[in-house]
Formats: C-alpha cells, sequence, structure tokens
C-alpha cells in the first residue's frame, strides 16, 4: 500500500511537469522561437497537448472568457498540488500506521 501511494505522488508530480512543459513549448511556439516544422518540436508538443488537453477542456469550460489569457494550467496545478497535500495530510496517516 505504501508503494502505491508513492507511485500516485510520482504520478502527480511527473503529470504537473508535463503540464508546465505544455505551456513553456507552447509559449516558445507562440513566440516564433520554436519552430513546428521540426518533427521533434512538433512530436513533443503534440505529446503534451494531447496529455494535457482533457483536463484542460474540462476546466476551460467552468472559466469565464478572457479573451487570450489561458489560466486552465495554473488551475489544473492547483488542483494537483491539492490532491498531493490531502494525500499527505489524510492518506499518510491512515497508511503508515
Amino acid at each position: 500500500m505504501i508503494a502505491i501511494f508513492y507511485l500516485v505522488l510520482q504520478l502527480l508530480k511527473l503529470y504537473s511537469y508535463i503540464v508546465i512543459a505544455n505551456v513553456v513549448i507552447s509559449w516558445l511556439v507562440a513566440f516564433n522561437v520554436l519552430n513546428t516544422s521540426n518533427r521533434f518540436v512538433y512530436s513533443i508538443l503534440e505529446l503534451t497537448y494531447r496529455l494535457t488537453e482533457p483536463f484542460l477542456n474540462k476546466i476551460r469550460r467552468f472559466l469565464p472568457n478572457l479573451g487570450s489569457l489561458d489560466i486552465s494550467p495554473v488551475i489544473l496545478l492547483l488542483l494537483i498540488w491539492f490532491i498531493e497535500m490531502c494525500m499527505k495530510l489524510y492518506l499518510a496517516p491512515i497508511i503508515f500506521n
């Protein structure tokens, strides 16, 4: 049970890194620092997009239209942090006792 607890924590941390990578890469593409005609850049952007977009779309449904400003990754990172804290505060004492 302890191994599953740590595995879930690590998966949440890895997913938060993927969300951050998606934001940074999309900014770099938007400011023409990276070119999507490069196959490697396109594949990394597509991978991060496919992994993050299902959750980001669900969050965007509840957010008001802010124009070109997208705060859904920030909300998703806060939710991941909240889940991690709840696991550490409420599940860890149950598992480790």
